[in-house]
């Protein structure tokens, strides 16, 4: 399956309207997503992982291909800004903190609040599973001492061949199976309430499903990223909540 231009493009389009949708929030204006919902709020504080599509089913359909674009959030109680930005800049403990999807994490590039990270990715559902070598250009931005926000692209996605054999080696970029071919990522933090609120909205590009492999990749397309962000968030959560507290200035 190839990854055509206009399917890039169109891709291109719909990444620069939701940059241009979130500019209020990178000025500080509703800078959490569910800050009108207090249901969900309270839902936060009680523990529960929050997700939802940003329209419809989540899936936007293109020519050529398909964006799944989700939204959630996750509150982590008795920490601060700093620790949690503390581990998640801490790319090389990714491959732990969100094990088994994540298998390694290198950093190529850090010079101030962009990094540059390469990771490989493990994806199983049923009987199928794809492994990803992930290129992403993170950029990190401090609005005031309680809220950061960051954003991040792939610059590079390609899929691995019989990953971890003697004869692995990466299919050409676009010219794979396309259970993947971009993702961008928009993380919100704000320390508040004895603790921190982290929102996330991921957006993936994936191929189209033909009619006859409907009912094969359907569950891998359509389910995945839900699945994906609600874990990440928990699992987030989770490497805060198990880091020893950092000692005050």
């Amino acid at each position: 399956m190839d990854l055509k231009p206009e399917t890039a493009e169109s891709f291109d389009r719909y990444i620069a309207s939701t940059e241009s949708r979130m500019q209020p929030r990178w000025s500080g204006e509703h800078f959490l997503w569910f800050e009108e919902s207090p249901d969900i709020r309270a839902r936060l504080l009680a523990g529960a992982v929050a997700a939802q599509p940003i329209q419809g089913n989540g899936v936007v359909t293109l020519p050529g291909g398909l964006i799944q674009d989700w939204i959630g959030a996750v509150f982590v109680p008795k920490t601060t800004l700093k620790e949690v930005l503390s581990i998640v800049q801490d790319y090389p403990r990714h491959s732990e903190m969100y094990k088994p999807d994540v298998t390694e994490v290198k950093v190529q590039s850090h010079t101030g609040d962009d990094f540059l990270i390469r990771t490989r990715v493990v994806k199983s559902k049923f009987f199928i599973s794809d492994v990803l070598d992930i290129e992403n250009e993170i950029h990190f931005v401090s609005l005031d001492p309680k809220r950061t926000y960051s954003h991040s692209a792939s610059r590079r996605v390609v899929e691995i061949a019989n990953a971890g054999k003697h004869n692995e080696h990466e299919l050409p970029a676009g010219h794979d199976r396309g259970l993947m071919w971009r993702i961008n990522g928009y993380w919100f933090f704000e320390e508040s309430d004895d603790g921190v609120f982290i929102t996330c909205e991921s957006i993936t590009l994936t191929r189209d499903i033909p009619f006859l492999m409907a009912k094969l990749l359907s569950p891998i397309l359509h389910e995945l990223p839900e699945e994906a962000l609600k874990n990440s968030l928990e699992q987030t959560r989770k490497a805060i909540v198990n880091q020893p507290r950092l000692s005050a200035p």
